[in-house]
């Protein structure tokens, strides 16, 4: 007979139950995939869309441009102001004291250390800002300072234990606080800051003297463009009329490069992660579609026997798959959008993302077309199967396990895949990422199911070992219907994305102490005068006699062309800077010596002389010699103060990054540079006993009425919001990890539980022949032990070589993995298997051999 649809429907729905008892594992997967997808898929969404609209707010322009050390000549501000509406500004560190009387009641010693504070001067004019609102602190929308007045940031604030009304001191400028800064539209843009912000006028700029050669000032030129003008095209052509300025360029769809970047590489994660619950989640969904046909095996064959065609059975069952999964997509996307505004607020630190509920239509109808997609895919070869073998073999398949009908199913597997593949490609911010991925994803199945199919030969070829339990084990692994192959892949799986989990976090929290260290100077000086050393030197010994203090020389410039000198590349030719050419990318620090630099060693070449007075000659971090394929021999050019400067490479070196002191990429001979304008730069580093809040009280005070051009930064602080920043990225990361390992987890439980139908008959007829329940538990145990043992090993290298990529190649870190913790994980992972083995087989080993004889 041939039944209809509606008729087809009636069966299948009497079928189904409210509790959806066998096809728990398919709901679990497919809601924990679609839900990832979603969540994924609108968080991205918003993260762009939030890039795209404050682009001109975040930038405080649609064009900014950038210089250090100087100002803009009268031509290069003539180029640049006839573009449109144009904001001149600066940036430079700075010590803000506070004048007046001390508070009258320090809530401790430390407080009256904070008489002076390091900050961030940022001075503006009274077109500022061009775009955005600028609120102080209780949401007052206000403008640009006037005069000799002060906006200042809370933290300063509170450092200071300063308020509106009270007077500081930046430089020669006594200033007057007009009120404590609320929102300022571009400071996302402004990137790591070494203090709070104090904002000024240019008059107030003026009047504290800090400007003045050699000063590490970053002039900034903001404007605003004609609705028609193209903002990458005008800043191009200021950079080609005037390749010499030194210019670092920012338009408003590339507001924050870094953030930029980071958003990129979150991004690929992101869509690393949703690909891999998706593959693990198919897993499950085939393994829980295949234990519930398993379950219905008899009401199949009696089906068929009354008349029921293949096709009654195929659209019978195909619908109660289908009602199910619906139900599961729609969970899983209610689920995804209702994470959606926690994951924001947890991310809206290190990322822009405004908190609240987010509906992106697009990302949820892409999550729902994978789910669907997902799910046929998987369910088709253990449906093809059912709807394919005769009543007659149905009946048999306790004791005669039905095949696999990979022919019939290959059709509808591949248009499944084909599907799955075109819309992660269409749809992936990456195509090339996203293809390889699943590529890598294919080739991962194909491995663990050849391993599979491998371990079920070995295990038939090896000797039989003495002891009953072991030898069933053994035999259990390549009997007749034995699931080894699909443990195999569920397991490798699994077990892989604890270790890849594991892998990424102990790298993170490696990177976290490696980059930012413990052992660093703990203040850093910057605009020392060169003829102030000794006045320095003085303040400093005066208050901590064993204090060591390093001084160099400190001034900005930017690398414009490097390699032989007769075939030199330019940077502003190039179309993109090389991987791992970060200093390429602006302005950068240079220094000039005469030795070779603590905590540097030698790689290549040689240093120069004392005195040199040859042709100039620099020095080259080894790793950016690395990623520019630069030789001994070869020339680097710079642009100092708007002068091109070129030297010749005499050695490479490596340097000792952890140290935080100071650390160059370039160091050049005194006679290439030196004759520049520059100030020096200055470390201290206190002695364990000098430490104490006197002797840093009395440090500042002095330095600050010493050298008031100066800016001291002190370390602990700084280390402490690196370390903050670090964490939240390793929070954002390991959020969406856990995505995978939940749907690992579920698809371990799904293997099991799959595996629990074919187990039944076996148990029943060992209980029969004379075996106890502990016996049975035993062979449970050492089959599931075996196997997870000899799968750990494959889960260690699939795992840490996927963690390796995240962290290396997407995320550019270091690799430094904690191997004993992720050995740890492993082993957990492993326990967790033989639990979820014990706790889904407690019901079989309670089950009454008689009943299930009845029911064959």
């Amino acid at each position: 007979m041939n039944l209809s649809w509606s008729a087809a429907w009636k069966l299948a729905s009497r079928g189904l139950n409210w509790r959806f008892k066998g096809l728990r594992l398919l709901l679990v997967c497919l809601v924990l995939g679609t839900a990832a997808l979603s969540a994924i898929g609108t968080l991205t969404g918003a993260i762009e869309r939030e890039l795209a609209t404050r682009g001109r707010e975040m930038l405080g322009a649609d064009l900014e441009f950038t210089l250090a050390a100087r100002e803009p000549a009268p031509d290069e501000l003539a180029a640049i102001g006839a573009m449109g509406e144009l904001s001149q500004g600066a940036r430079l560190q700075a010590m803000a004291v506070r004048l007046g009387p001390p508070p009258p009641t320090p809530s401790s010693e430390e407080e009256g250390a904070n008489a002076a504070t390091p900050v961030e001067l940022k001075a503006v004019d009274a077109k500022w800002p061009i775009y955005g609102r600028f609120t102080l602190d209780g949401g007052k929308q206000v403008g640009a300072p006037q005069g000799l007045t002060a906006l200042i940031a809370p933290g300063v604030a509170d450092r200071l234990d300063v308020k509106p009304g009270d007077r500081l001191q930046i430089g020669k400028a006594v200033l007057t606080i007009g009120g404590v800064i609320g929102s300022e539209p571009d400071r996302l843009a402004e990137g790591f800051a070494l203090g709070p912000t104090v904002i000024v006028s240019q008059q107030g700029l003026a009047a504290s003297g800090l400007v003045q050669p050699g000063s590490m000032v970053r002039t900034k030129l903001r404007v605003k463009l004609p609705a028609s003008a193209d903002p990458v095209a005008l800043g191009e052509s200021i950079k080609a009329r005037f390749p010499l300025a030194g210019y670092e360029v920012r338009t408003r769809d590339k507001a924050s490069p870094g953030l930029d970047r980071f958003v990129s590489r979150m991004g690929q994660f992101l869509v690393l992660v949703a690909l891999a619950a998706l593959a693990i989640a198919g897993i499950g969904i085939g393994n829980g579609v295949n234990s519930y046909l398993e379950t219905r095996r008899g009401s199949i064959a009696t089906l068929k026997i009354l008349g029921a065609s293949s096709g009654d059975i195929a659209r019978i069952y195909l619908m109660q798959l289908a009602a199910a999964s619906t139900l599961a997509i729609i969970a899983g996307l209610a689920i995804g959008v209702s994470v959606t505004p926690l994951l924001g607020k947890a991310l809206q630190g290190p990322l822009p993302i405004e908190p609240g509920l987010v509906i992106d239509a697009g990302a949820l109808a892409i999550a729902a077309g994978y789910g669907a997609l997902i799910a046929l895919t998987f369910a088709a070869p253990p449906l093809i199967r059912a709807r394919d073998f005769p009543a007659m073999a149905q009946m048999r398949a306790r004791v005669s396990p039905l095949g696999t009908q990979w022919r019939a199913a290959l059709l509808p597997v591949a248009a499944g895949l084909a599907g799955i593949c075109a819309l992660a490609i269409l749809t992936a911010p990456q195509p090339l990422l996203a293809a390889g991925f699943l590529g890598g994803a294919a080739a991962l199945f194909v491995a663990l199911t050849l391993l599979g199919r491998g371990l079920t030969a070995l295990a038939a070829r090896m000797p039989r070992p003495k002891g009953a339990i072991a030898r069933m084990a053994l035999a259990n692994l390549h009997r007749p219907g034995a699931q080894t192959s699909a443990l195999v892949v569920a397991l490798g799986f699994g077990l892989a994305a604890f270790v890849l989990l594991a892998g990424v976090q102990t790298s993170l929290d490696g990177n976290i102490v490696a980059r930012v260290p413990n052992r660093a100077p703990d203040y850093f000086v910057l605009d020392l005068p060169r003829d102030r050393v000794a006045a320095f030197d003085a303040v400093v010994k005066g208050a901590a006699p064993a204090a060591d203090i390093r001084t160099v020389a400190a001034m900005r410039g930017s690398i414009v062309a490097y390699g032989p000198a007769n075939a030199m590349t330019r940077v502003a030719d190039l179309k993109q800077i090389p991987d791992n050419a970060w200093p390429l990318r602006g302005d950068r620090g240079l220094t000039y010596s005469d030795t070779l630099p603590e905590g540097n060693s030698l790689t290549a070449g040689q240093w120069w002389v004392k005195d040199y007075t040859g042709e100039p000659l620099v020095s080259v971090d080894e790793a950016l010699g690395e990623a520019l394929n630069l030789k001994l021999g070869d020339r680097i050019a710079v642009s100092v103060l708007g002068v091109e400067r070129e030297a010749k490479i005499a050695s490479f070196r490596r340097i000792d990054w952890e140290s935080m002191g100071f650390n160059y990429v370039l160091v050049f001979s005194p006679n290439a540079i030196s004759d520049a304008p520059h100030n020096l730069a200055a470390t201290i580093s206190l002695p364990a006993d000098a430490k104490t809040p006197q002797v840093r009280r009395a440090i500042l005070a002095g330095l600050v009425k010493a050298l008031p051009s100066s800016s001291v930064i002190e370390i602990g602080p700084v280390l402490a919001q690196a370390r903050v920043i670090l964490s939240q990225m390793g929070t954002a990361i390991l959020a969406a990890a856990s995505v995978a390992i939940l749907a690992g987890m579920a698809v371990l439980a799904g293997a099991i539980a799959a595996a629990r139908e074919r187990k039944t008959y076996d148990n029943v007829i060992l209980r029969v022949l004379g075996a106890s329940r502990r016996q049975l538990l035993v062979l449970l145990l050492a089959e599931y032990g075996l196997l997870s043992a000899l799968l750990a090993g494959v889960a260690l290298v699939l795992g840490s070589g996927v963690a390796w990529g995240v962290i290396v190649l997407l995320f550019e870190f270091d690799w430094l993995p904690d191997w004993p913790r992720i050995l740890g994980v492993l082993g957990g992972g492993v326990a967790l298997v033989m639990v979820l083995a014990v706790a889904g087989s407690v019901g079989l080993l309670r089950t009454r051999p008689a009943q299930v004889l009845r029911e064959l």
